[in-house]
């Protein structure tokens, strides 16, 4: 049978829509520079998608809505990282004082005064961490999620968003990763089963709607 993918998601019963709540938050995952400097075991050549995260974090500062950032920080020796520091050597970047140039947050994504850090261990910004219990105090019903990687932190952190009870939705060119391939199987995959993955211009669109009394 020579069925597409997008035939064999379909006849599966995928990809049905989730319209996005009124109450919207923003997500950043580990915009830090560690993606982006060349001499670093992470970077990800992902210089457009910080450009395009930084119109989404304008225009959600100009929106009104909560914003939260995530970083990962570890003790010296990685032991609070557990098996994913083992399994994945470059975490180290993340050390505490081993590379803070590289730790710190990228040029224009830096976190405002009233905005919600979260600093995490783990895939999932939501995995041991205070972040649903802070998007529930806030009354959220969707996140607004961009960051790196594609097919690391932001998928596990938008499969948890789902789970958690919040409407996640990707932003298309705010997220990166470090070869197209995992990026599209990723995002073609959280449209099917977890998320609503929209254009930068349409969530543009979706904030600028959103009510002035927030």
């Amino acid at each position: 049978m020579n069925e597409s993918l997008s035939e064999n998601y379909a006849r599966g019963g995928f990809n049905r829509s989730l319209s996005p709540g009124a109450r919207p938050a923003l997500l950043v995952i580990d915009f830090v520079k560690a993606y982006l400097e060349k001499s670093s075991p992470l970077y990800a050549g992902v210089e457009q998608a910080r450009a395009d995260c930084q119109t989404l974090l304008e225009a959600s500062r100009n929106a009104g809505i909560p914003i939260v950032h995530t970083n990962v920080v570890y003790q010296k020796g990685g032991r609070d990282g557990g098996v994913f520091f083992r399994k994945v050597p470059a975490l180290g970047c993340f050390e505490a004082g081993a590379h803070p140039e590289l730790a710190a947050f990228a040029e224009g994504l830096e976190p405002r005064a009233g905005e919600t850090v979260i600093s995490k261990q783990y895939a999932s910004a939501f995995f041991a961490t205070s972040l649903a219990s802070t998007l529930t105090a806030l009354g959220v019903d969707t996140v607004l999620i961009a960051g790196l990687s594609t097919s690391g932190c932001v998928r596990a952190s938008a499969v948890d968003c789902c789970q958690h009870g919040f409407i996640p939705v990707v932003v298309r060119e705010a997220v990166g990763d470090r070869a197209p391939g995992p990026h599209e199987a990723n995002l073609f995959d959280l449209q099917a089963k977890y998320a609503e993955v929209k254009s930068l211009a349409d969530v543009l669109g979706y904030l600028s709607a959103l009510p002035a009394s927030r």
